[in-house]
């Protein structure tokens, strides 16, 4: 059993953990590319991937959506039956999972604009923030309300929570609807139907970009994915869930072709087909589960490590391309070197702090619920 249990320990969704570490670097490398003055400078010596990392390279916040939609199928309704019975309680725990990191992250990187701001001037500084600012990026609220960002990716954090919490209201409206029967399909069609509006309406609309239905489109393909993917499904089932899943996205993108709609899709596909396999963590798969495992951190430091270091080299360093170029890749081991510091020593403790208050809350809601006669342990 002992070896059995170890085994299992040793294998993790690998190919999950490869996109997430792929998009990871490539929103990295984005953000370097779009932001900083050393990428201006080093240019010239590859200007063809510059202007792609710049512009194009934003399309791997796509993988992160379709998986952030996959995993939530997985942990709200993993064989698509809908039962949620306290939706608030499960926002407030994806709440204290994403913000706790996100607002020690914010605060870096006001520290950051401050350091920066003293040896250059850049578009990428912002202002001191006001108290009204960084409440609202403590509630997840600075897009709604118009505040500007204080990190580049801020926005996603916000958006995340509101998918997770839009996907597990769906779901308990399913439960609500199916009055206590078991409707295996209630919850597949409702996230199908969610999915047509945000490709069909809300996706073609810039406007809502700082809301959730812009960007269902893509999370609720993941979750299509996860339950297409399952293994105990008969093949008629597979197939229509798989229809549902790609029938939409290619009408959508007939009428109106979006890349990031057609990379949502192949990466849906993907996961329905190998999503659920496991790898052990062998040599070849220790780097992608390593970086996998970081990714978050490595997303919510990386602005403020590379803003710091766009203004030394703006400073101290000489504007040649070939050093500009050089302080390009040492932001962007800086980044990885930095995620991976504010995992051990931020991001997994406030996990465990939060993983041990919900736990808590839920045995003082059950004992609360129990009859008075009951035994509980």
């Amino acid at each position: 059993m002992e070896v059995a249990a170890g085994a299992a320990q040793q294998t993790q969704f690998g190919l999950i953990n490869l996109l997430k570490a792929s998009a990871a670097q490539l929103i990295v490398l984005h953000h370097l590319a779009f932001y900083g003055p050393m990428a201006d400078h080093a240019r010239v010596l590859m200007p063809e991937l510059f202007d792609w990392l710049a512009g194009d390279a934003r399309i791997a916040v796509q993988i992160f959506l379709v998986i952030g939609g996959f995993l939530a199928a997985k942990s709200l309704s993993s064989n698509g039956h809908a039962a949620l019975r306290n939706p608030l309680g499960i926002m407030w725990r994806r709440y204290t999972k994403l913000a706790p990191p996100f607002v020690i992250a914010t605060l870096l990187a006001a520290g950051a604009s401050v350091i920066a701001s003293a040896w250059m001037t850049h578009e990428s500084i912002s202002s001191t923030p006001s108290v009204y600012q960084l409440a609202a990026h403590v509630l997840l609220l600075h897009s709604v309300l118009g505040y500007e960002s204080l990190s580049a990716g801020a926005w996603y954090v916000a958006i995340d929570f509101q998918l997770y919490a839009g996907a597990a209201l769906l779901l308990w409206l399913c439960g609500r609807l199916s009055g206590g029967v078991a409707r295996p399909w209630l919850a597949p069609v409702v996230v199908a139907v969610a999915v047509i509006f945000s490709l069909f309406y809300f996706n073609r609309d810039a406007d809502w970009d700082v809301w959730a239905p812009y960007f269902f489109g893509s999370y609720g393909l993941g979750m299509l994915a996860w339950w297409a993917g399952d293994p105990v499904r008969r093949p008629r089932a597979v197939v229509l869930l798989f229809l549902m899943m790609a029938v939409p996205a290619l009408l959508a993108l007939t009428l109106d072709f979006r890349s990031r709609i057609a990379v949502a899709l192949s990466v849906a596909s993907v996961l329905m087909l190998l999503g659920r396999l496991r790898v052990r963590s062998t040599a070849g798969w220790a780097a992608a589960n390593w970086l996998g495992k970081n990714s978050y951190s490595i997303f919510l430091v990386h602005f403020s490590v590379c803003l710091v270091v766009n203004a030394v080299f703006v400073r101290f360093v000489p504007e040649q391309a070939e050093w500009q170029a050089l302080g390009t890749v040492i932001a962007w081991a800086a980044s990885l070197v930095g995620g991976a510091a504010f995992f051990r020593w931020v991001e997994a403790p406030l996990g465990r702090m939060a993983g041990i208050c919900s736990r808590s809350q839920s045995v003082r809601s059950f004992n609360g619920l129990a009859p008075k006669n009951a035994v509980t342990r």
